[in-house]
Protein backbone atom coordinates (compact mmCIF):
# COMPACT_ATOMS: atom_id res chain seq x y z
CA UNK A 1 0.00 0.00 0.00
CA UNK A 2 1.38 3.57 -0.47
CA UNK A 3 1.70 5.77 1.95
CA UNK A 4 -0.12 8.86 2.74
CA UNK A 5 1.78 11.75 3.78
CA UNK A 6 -1.44 13.78 4.68
CA UNK A 7 -5.14 13.08 5.06
CA UNK A 8 -8.48 15.67 5.48
CA UNK A 9 -9.79 15.37 8.64
CA UNK A 10 -12.99 14.47 6.18
CA UNK A 11 -11.37 12.25 4.14
CA UNK A 12 -10.31 9.68 6.84
CA UNK A 13 -11.51 6.21 6.42
CA UNK A 14 -11.96 3.64 9.85
CA UNK A 15 -8.48 2.22 8.59
CA UNK A 16 -6.77 5.42 8.20
CA UNK A 17 -7.23 6.59 12.14
CA UNK A 18 -4.70 5.17 13.92
CA UNK A 19 -2.10 7.08 11.52
CA UNK A 20 -3.57 10.40 12.97
CA UNK A 21 -2.49 10.41 16.27
CA UNK A 22 -4.75 10.77 19.28
CA UNK A 23 -5.34 14.39 18.88
CA UNK A 24 -6.17 13.80 14.69
CA UNK A 25 -7.87 10.92 15.57
CA UNK A 26 -10.88 12.72 17.44
CA UNK A 27 -10.67 15.77 15.29
CA UNK A 28 -11.26 13.73 12.18
CA UNK A 29 -14.12 11.49 14.44
CA UNK A 30 -15.56 15.21 15.56
CA UNK A 31 -15.80 16.16 11.99
CA UNK A 32 -17.72 13.61 10.28
CA UNK A 33 -19.99 12.92 13.08
CA UNK A 34 -20.90 17.31 11.60
CA UNK A 35 -19.44 18.63 14.99
CA UNK A 36 -18.33 22.67 14.63
CA UNK A 37 -14.73 21.62 13.75
CA UNK A 38 -12.18 24.10 11.82
CA UNK A 39 -11.24 22.55 8.81
CA UNK A 40 -8.15 20.92 8.56
CA UNK A 41 -5.56 18.02 7.75
CA UNK A 42 -3.05 15.43 9.03
CA UNK A 43 0.95 14.91 8.46
CA UNK A 44 0.34 11.47 9.13
CA UNK A 45 2.82 9.18 10.77
CA UNK A 46 3.49 7.65 7.33
CA UNK A 47 5.41 11.24 7.03
CA UNK A 48 6.63 10.97 10.20
CA UNK A 49 8.44 7.86 10.11
CA UNK A 50 10.03 8.03 6.48
CA UNK A 51 11.86 11.34 7.75
CA UNK A 52 12.57 9.58 11.00
CA UNK A 53 13.15 6.02 10.60
CA UNK A 54 16.56 6.05 9.09
CA UNK A 55 17.64 9.06 11.26
CA UNK A 56 17.48 7.20 14.36
CA UNK A 57 18.61 3.88 13.06
CA UNK A 58 21.84 5.52 11.24
CA UNK A 59 22.69 7.82 14.02
CA UNK A 60 22.40 4.62 16.45
CA UNK A 61 19.70 7.23 18.43
CA UNK A 62 16.84 4.64 19.23
CA UNK A 63 19.76 2.05 20.60
CA UNK A 64 21.25 5.09 22.66
CA UNK A 65 17.52 5.50 24.17
CA UNK A 66 16.95 2.15 24.68
CA UNK A 67 20.40 2.19 27.07
CA UNK A 68 19.63 5.27 28.11
CA UNK A 69 18.87 5.78 32.39
CA UNK A 70 16.35 8.27 32.80
CA UNK A 71 17.82 9.11 36.23
CA UNK A 72 21.17 10.13 34.61
CA UNK A 73 19.87 14.05 34.42
CA UNK A 74 23.34 14.65 31.97
CA UNK A 75 22.99 12.30 29.49
CA UNK A 76 18.97 12.46 29.16
CA UNK A 77 19.56 16.47 28.03
CA UNK A 78 22.42 15.72 25.83
CA UNK A 79 20.67 12.56 24.08
CA UNK A 80 17.44 14.61 23.93
CA UNK A 81 19.14 17.77 22.67
CA UNK A 82 21.17 15.84 19.78
CA UNK A 83 18.01 14.21 18.50
CA UNK A 84 16.17 16.98 18.76
CA UNK A 85 18.95 18.87 16.42
CA UNK A 86 19.51 16.16 14.07
CA UNK A 87 15.38 16.85 12.96
CA UNK A 88 15.69 20.08 12.85
CA UNK A 89 18.68 20.04 10.69
CA UNK A 90 17.18 16.88 8.25
CA UNK A 91 15.55 18.04 5.22
CA UNK A 92 11.75 16.61 4.31
CA UNK A 93 12.06 14.35 1.29
CA UNK A 94 10.60 16.38 -1.97
CA UNK A 95 7.85 14.20 -2.09
CA UNK A 96 6.54 14.65 1.27
CA UNK A 97 7.43 18.21 0.99
CA UNK A 98 5.18 18.52 -2.01
CA UNK A 99 2.41 16.75 -0.60
CA UNK A 100 1.90 18.75 2.63
CA UNK A 101 2.50 22.22 0.59
CA UNK A 102 -0.19 20.90 -2.02
CA UNK A 103 -3.23 20.08 1.35
CA UNK A 104 -1.98 23.62 3.07
CA UNK A 105 -2.71 25.34 -0.24
CA UNK A 106 -6.40 23.43 -0.25
CA UNK A 107 -7.43 24.30 2.73
CA UNK A 108 -6.32 28.12 2.36
CA UNK A 109 -8.76 28.01 -0.79
CA UNK A 110 -11.19 26.69 1.44
CA UNK A 111 -11.27 29.71 2.99
CA UNK A 112 -10.66 32.07 0.23
CA UNK A 113 -6.78 32.42 0.93
CA UNK A 114 -3.95 32.18 -1.51
CA UNK A 115 -1.17 30.16 0.68
CA UNK A 116 -1.28 32.62 3.42
CA UNK A 117 -3.84 31.21 5.59
CA UNK A 118 -3.12 31.43 9.53
CA UNK A 119 -3.14 27.84 10.73
CA UNK A 120 -2.01 26.55 14.29
CA UNK A 121 0.19 23.35 13.88
CA UNK A 122 -0.43 20.96 16.96
CA UNK A 123 1.28 17.44 17.63
CA UNK A 124 -0.66 14.41 17.79
CA UNK A 125 1.20 11.59 19.17
CA UNK A 126 -0.22 8.00 18.42
CA UNK A 127 0.43 7.33 22.43
CA UNK A 128 -1.56 10.43 23.58
CA UNK A 129 -4.68 9.87 26.12
CA UNK A 130 -3.68 6.15 26.98
CA UNK A 131 -6.30 4.91 29.58
CA UNK A 132 -3.59 4.65 32.08
CA UNK A 133 -1.12 7.29 30.55
CA UNK A 134 -1.21 11.15 29.53
CA UNK A 135 0.70 12.83 27.05
CA UNK A 136 -1.37 15.55 27.23
CA UNK A 137 0.71 18.60 27.20
CA UNK A 138 4.73 16.86 26.86
CA UNK A 139 4.41 17.81 22.66
CA UNK A 140 4.06 21.67 21.24
CA UNK A 141 1.42 23.27 19.56
CA UNK A 142 2.52 26.56 17.39
CA UNK A 143 -0.20 29.11 16.75
CA UNK A 144 -0.69 31.72 13.84
CA UNK A 145 1.63 30.10 11.45
CA UNK A 146 1.67 31.48 7.86
CA UNK A 147 2.54 30.20 4.89
CA UNK A 148 4.37 26.98 3.92
CA UNK A 149 7.70 27.18 4.65
CA UNK A 150 6.91 28.16 8.50
CA UNK A 151 3.96 25.05 8.07
CA UNK A 152 7.08 22.84 6.92
CA UNK A 153 9.53 23.96 9.71
CA UNK A 154 6.89 24.06 12.16
CA UNK A 155 5.94 20.07 12.02
CA UNK A 156 9.78 19.36 12.21
CA UNK A 157 9.56 21.34 15.57
CA UNK A 158 6.79 19.11 16.59
CA UNK A 159 8.43 16.07 15.67
CA UNK A 160 11.21 17.30 17.50
CA UNK A 161 9.23 17.76 20.63
CA UNK A 162 8.31 14.21 20.92
CA UNK A 163 11.99 13.99 22.09
CA UNK A 164 12.30 16.45 24.83
CA UNK A 165 13.97 15.07 28.43
CA UNK A 166 10.66 15.35 29.82
CA UNK A 167 8.88 13.11 27.19
CA UNK A 168 11.90 10.43 26.69
CA UNK A 169 11.54 10.24 30.65
CA UNK A 170 7.51 9.91 30.48
CA UNK A 171 7.49 6.86 28.17
CA UNK A 172 10.67 5.17 29.36
CA UNK A 173 9.07 5.11 33.11
CA UNK A 174 5.78 3.73 31.35
CA UNK A 175 7.52 1.09 29.47
CA UNK A 176 6.72 2.43 25.80
CA UNK A 177 9.12 1.44 23.27
CA UNK A 178 9.97 4.12 20.64
CA UNK A 179 9.79 2.19 17.98
CA UNK A 180 6.47 1.98 18.59
CA UNK A 181 5.42 5.64 18.90
CA UNK A 182 4.99 7.67 16.09
CA UNK A 183 3.98 11.45 15.91
CA UNK A 184 1.04 12.79 13.48
CA UNK A 185 1.06 16.63 12.72
CA UNK A 186 -2.37 18.36 12.71
CA UNK A 187 -2.89 21.75 10.62
CA UNK A 188 -5.90 23.39 11.19
CA UNK A 189 -7.48 26.60 10.34
CA UNK A 190 -6.70 29.11 12.93
CA UNK A 191 -9.42 30.59 15.29
CA UNK A 192 -9.90 34.14 16.17
CA UNK A 193 -10.63 33.51 19.76
CA UNK A 194 -12.65 36.00 21.63
CA UNK A 195 -13.39 33.76 24.65
CA UNK A 196 -11.95 30.64 25.29
CA UNK A 197 -11.50 27.55 27.47
CA UNK A 198 -12.12 24.13 28.39
CA UNK A 199 -15.42 22.00 29.50
CA UNK A 200 -15.73 18.53 31.43
CA UNK A 201 -19.26 16.80 31.48
CA UNK A 202 -18.64 15.93 34.39
CA UNK A 203 -18.39 17.51 38.09
CA UNK A 204 -14.08 17.94 38.25
CA UNK A 205 -14.25 17.93 42.41
CA UNK A 206 -16.40 14.91 43.00
CA UNK A 207 -17.31 12.81 39.70
CA UNK A 208 -20.98 14.21 39.31
CA UNK A 209 -21.85 13.26 35.97
CA UNK A 210 -25.15 14.98 35.89
CA UNK A 211 -23.38 18.36 35.66
CA UNK A 212 -20.96 20.26 33.57
CA UNK A 213 -17.97 21.95 34.83
CA UNK A 214 -17.05 25.01 31.81
CA UNK A 215 -13.68 27.15 32.37
CA UNK A 216 -12.79 30.20 30.51
CA UNK A 217 -11.32 33.09 29.95
CA UNK A 218 -10.73 35.78 27.01
CA UNK A 219 -8.66 34.92 24.26
CA UNK A 220 -7.15 32.33 23.03
CA UNK A 221 -7.30 29.01 25.08
CA UNK A 222 -3.41 28.34 25.65
CA UNK A 223 -3.99 30.48 28.56
CA UNK A 224 -6.28 28.76 30.35
CA UNK A 225 -4.33 25.11 29.12
CA UNK A 226 -1.40 26.45 30.59
CA UNK A 227 -2.30 28.14 33.90
CA UNK A 228 -1.28 31.36 32.99
CA UNK A 229 -4.79 33.34 33.75
CA UNK A 230 -7.56 32.00 36.20
CA UNK A 231 -10.57 31.55 34.04
CA UNK A 232 -14.12 32.01 35.39
CA UNK A 233 -15.53 29.18 36.75
CA UNK A 234 -19.11 27.74 35.58
CA UNK A 235 -21.02 24.79 37.06
CA UNK A 236 -23.88 23.57 34.69
CA UNK A 237 -26.64 21.11 35.55
CA UNK A 238 -26.78 18.78 32.62
CA UNK A 239 -30.52 18.00 32.58
CA UNK A 240 -32.12 21.52 32.62
CA UNK A 241 -29.17 23.53 31.60
CA UNK A 242 -29.05 25.86 33.82
CA UNK A 243 -26.01 27.39 36.21
CA UNK A 244 -25.57 25.85 39.53
CA UNK A 245 -22.77 27.78 40.45
CA UNK A 246 -20.34 30.07 39.21
CA UNK A 247 -16.77 31.81 40.08
CA UNK A 248 -15.91 35.11 38.21
CA UNK A 249 -11.93 35.87 37.95
CA UNK A 250 -9.53 38.89 37.79
CA UNK A 251 -8.95 37.50 33.88
CA UNK A 252 -6.55 40.69 33.43
CA UNK A 253 -4.26 39.20 30.20
CA UNK A 254 -4.98 37.19 27.15
CA UNK A 255 -3.14 35.95 24.02
CA UNK A 256 -4.84 37.22 20.89
CA UNK A 257 -3.69 37.34 17.17
CA UNK A 258 -0.94 39.92 15.57
CA UNK A 259 -1.78 39.17 12.06
CA UNK A 260 0.22 42.04 11.04
CA UNK A 261 3.66 40.27 12.45
CA UNK A 262 2.21 36.64 12.16
CA UNK A 263 2.27 36.10 16.04
CA UNK A 264 0.34 35.57 18.99
CA UNK A 265 0.77 37.99 21.41
CA UNK A 266 -0.31 38.88 25.11
CA UNK A 267 -1.97 41.83 25.94
CA UNK A 268 -3.45 43.39 28.80
CA UNK A 269 -7.53 43.07 29.38
CA UNK A 270 -9.29 46.48 31.01
CA UNK A 271 -9.36 46.29 34.65
CA UNK A 272 -13.20 46.85 34.29
CA UNK A 273 -13.76 43.76 31.53
CA UNK A 274 -11.30 41.35 33.58
CA UNK A 275 -13.66 40.89 36.42
CA UNK A 276 -16.44 40.58 34.52
CA UNK A 277 -17.90 37.04 33.12
CA UNK A 278 -16.67 36.09 29.53
CA UNK A 279 -19.60 33.84 29.09
CA UNK A 280 -23.27 34.99 28.84
CA UNK A 281 -26.20 32.98 29.84
CA UNK A 282 -27.01 32.05 26.09
CA UNK A 283 -23.30 31.11 25.77
CA UNK A 284 -23.38 28.28 28.67
CA UNK A 285 -25.73 26.93 27.78
CA UNK A 286 -24.97 26.18 24.19
CA UNK A 287 -21.84 25.21 25.59
CA UNK A 288 -23.56 22.92 28.00
CA UNK A 289 -25.64 21.07 25.01
CA UNK A 290 -22.82 20.73 22.41
CA UNK A 291 -20.87 19.18 25.42
CA UNK A 292 -23.39 16.67 26.27
CA UNK A 293 -23.96 16.09 22.50
CA UNK A 294 -20.33 15.36 22.39
CA UNK A 295 -20.68 12.92 25.61
CA UNK A 296 -23.22 11.04 23.76
CA UNK A 297 -21.24 10.84 20.90
CA UNK A 298 -18.40 9.50 22.40
CA UNK A 299 -20.29 7.47 24.98
CA UNK A 300 -18.24 8.39 28.19
CA UNK A 301 -17.39 11.53 30.11
CA UNK A 302 -15.03 14.08 27.70
CA UNK A 303 -12.16 16.83 28.16
CA UNK A 304 -13.28 19.14 25.81
CA UNK A 305 -11.24 22.21 24.41
CA UNK A 306 -13.30 24.66 22.54
CA UNK A 307 -13.27 28.60 21.42
CA UNK A 308 -16.16 31.50 20.33
CA UNK A 309 -14.63 32.85 17.43
CA UNK A 310 -14.37 37.11 17.12
CA UNK A 311 -15.83 36.48 13.18
CA UNK A 312 -19.43 35.34 13.63
CA UNK A 313 -21.98 35.23 15.17
CA UNK A 314 -24.32 33.33 18.02
CA UNK A 315 -23.93 29.72 17.90
CA UNK A 316 -21.85 30.22 14.75
CA UNK A 317 -19.02 31.29 17.17
CA UNK A 318 -18.68 28.26 18.76
CA UNK A 319 -15.40 25.99 17.53
CA UNK A 320 -14.32 22.68 19.02
CA UNK A 321 -10.88 22.33 19.23
CA UNK A 322 -10.71 18.55 21.10
CA UNK A 323 -11.96 16.09 22.82
CA UNK A 324 -10.47 13.31 25.03
CA UNK A 325 -12.29 11.00 27.64
CA UNK A 326 -12.07 12.10 31.42
CA UNK A 327 -9.64 10.01 32.74
CA UNK A 328 -9.18 11.11 36.85
CA UNK A 329 -12.92 10.10 37.47
CA UNK A 330 -12.98 7.25 34.81
CA UNK A 331 -9.97 5.27 36.61
CA UNK A 332 -11.12 5.89 39.74
CA UNK A 333 -14.25 3.95 39.10
CA UNK A 334 -12.06 1.12 37.36
CA UNK A 335 -9.75 0.63 40.18
CA UNK A 336 -12.97 0.79 42.49
CA UNK A 337 -14.46 -1.74 40.52
CA UNK A 338 -11.49 -3.95 40.38
CA UNK A 339 -11.22 -3.61 44.47
CA UNK A 340 -14.96 -4.63 44.82
CA UNK A 341 -14.45 -7.43 42.19
CA UNK A 342 -11.39 -8.51 43.95
CA UNK A 343 -12.71 -8.48 47.35
CA UNK A 344 -15.97 -10.46 46.60
CA UNK A 345 -13.86 -13.16 44.83
CA UNK A 346 -11.87 -13.86 48.69
CA UNK A 347 -15.64 -14.19 50.12
CA UNK A 348 -16.61 -16.28 47.48
CA UNK A 349 -13.33 -18.36 47.87
CA UNK A 350 -13.13 -18.49 51.63
CA UNK A 351 -17.21 -19.37 51.93
CA UNK A 352 -16.44 -22.60 49.28
CA UNK A 353 -13.71 -23.56 51.61
CA UNK A 354 -13.71 -22.60 55.30
CA UNK A 355 -10.93 -24.28 56.52
CA UNK A 356 -8.27 -22.78 54.27
CA UNK A 357 -9.27 -19.62 54.88
CA UNK A 358 -9.08 -19.92 58.52
CA UNK A 359 -5.13 -21.43 58.02
CA UNK A 360 -4.42 -17.83 55.84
Amino acid sequence: MEPTYSLFFKDAKPEDLDSLGGKGKSLAIMSQADLPVPQGFCVTTDAFVAFIQDLMTSKGLFAALAKLDTKNMNALDKLSEEIRSQILSKTVSGEIQQNITASYHQLCGMYGKEGDLPVAVRSSATAEDLPDASFAGQQDTYLWVVGEEEVLSHIKMCWASLYTSRAIAYRKDHNIPEEELHMSVVIQKMVNARVAGVTMTLNPSNGDRTKIAIEASYGLGESVVSGTVTPDNYLMDKVIFEMVESTIHNKNTALIPDPENRRVIEVEIDPVKAREACLNRDELIYISKIAKRIEKHYGCPQDIEWALDADAEGEDAFTLLQSRPETVWSNKKTETKKHYMSGMQGLVGSLINPLSAKKK
